[in-house]
């Protein structure tokens, strides 16, 4: 999995940041293939929550920033060469 142990648990939910289609961290594309959504979704729920409850997403983005595991540092078992 992941070499850091605090992201090891979001990693095997499948909350990953993604190396494609990123327009800052990454966060919201990840949440949004974690939930089967839209990336441009997420990021307009994003928006939202910022009006609805200011500040939230100010202190939430970077945490999960930080505890979300970048999509390049997930050990995926390599796939099968042929004989």
């Amino acid at each position: 999995m992941s070499g850091y142990g605090y992201q090891a648990p979001l990693g095997r939910q499948g909350l990953i940041r993604p190396r494609h289609g990123r327009l800052l961290g990454g966060v919201c594309v990840g949440l949004a293939h974690r939930f089967g959504m839209s990336p441009a979704l997420m990021r307009v729920i994003f928006v939202a929550t910022l009006f609805l409850i200011p500040g939230s997403q100010i202190l939430v983005y970077p945490i999960l920033w930080i505890l979300m595991p970048s999509e390049s540092s997930v050990w995926r078992p390599a796939a099968p060469r042929g004989y």
